[in-house]
């Protein structure tokens, strides 16, 4: 290989001014609810402010717009928050709702079709493969205020249904639903919830973080 072949890969690699190449900006949009929002938590806390310092700390620049609303349900979701892809333009989502459909009685029939036009705008959006990540909802039927709602093993069930539903959706729409049930199951009997005894803590959304941020910066 001829020095003039060598010095045309270094500057293909470091940029015409020398300065080292750098990864496109991520332009993250968080979708959901108070889940996403992070309520009763500062908001440096919630799952998408610590994604996003994660990344930041692997050298990725990153616009987070968090349009979660406290108390959404797929209905507002679709009206209220899915025109923020039209002025965000995101690279990468990511999604999760379905709490408040269960808790306003919502059936599984309405929740599915709310998701599917959900995914179906999104995937409009060019949002597919790992630039649509879905998360479950927590097992929040393990709460201090659960029983609030109802039976905790009737909320348990239902939970899971839901998340079923959730996952189906996703990989019909080609995006990623990150099955981190497992984990919100093992929070919850560490009891890791915010002072209001129904959100989770900041502990638990840091482990979210750390388990999405592959997803976002694969290595």
């Amino acid at each position: 290989m001829g020095w003039h072949t060598v010095a045309l890969l270094t500057w293909l690699v470091s940029g015409a001014d020398g300065s080292a190449a750098q990864a496109p900006e991520i332009r993250y949009l968080a979708l959901g609810d108070s889940f996403t929002i992070g309520t009763s938590q500062p908001e440096r806390l919630n799952f998408p402010s610590q994604l996003k310092a994660l990344l930041e700390k692997r050298g990725r620049t990153v616009r987070l717009t968090n349009v979660a609303v406290n108390g959404y349900s797929t209905k507002e979701l679709l009206r209220d928050e899915l025109p923020a892809l039209e002025t965000v333009k995101p690279t990468h989502v990511t999604l999760a709702v379905g709490a408040n459909d269960l808790v306003r009685g919502s059936g599984p029939k309405e929740y599915r079709a709310r998701l599917k036009e959900i995914f179906s705008r999104l995937v409009r959006a060019g949002l597919s493969g790992d630039r649509l990540v879905v998360l479950p909802q927590p097992d929040w039927s393990q709460a201090p205020i659960a029983e609030a709602f109802g039976d905790r093993d009737d909320l348990r069930r239902r939970i899971e249904a839901y998340n079923t539903i959730l996952a189906e959706e996703t990989k019909v729409a080609g995006g990623v639903y990150v099955d981190l049930w497992p984990l919100l199951v093992a929070q919850g009997e560490e009891k890791l919830f915010a002072s209001d005894g129904l959100h989770p803590s900041g502990k638990a959304y840091t482990a979210w973080a750390q388990a999405l941020v592959e997803r976002f910066d694969p290595r």
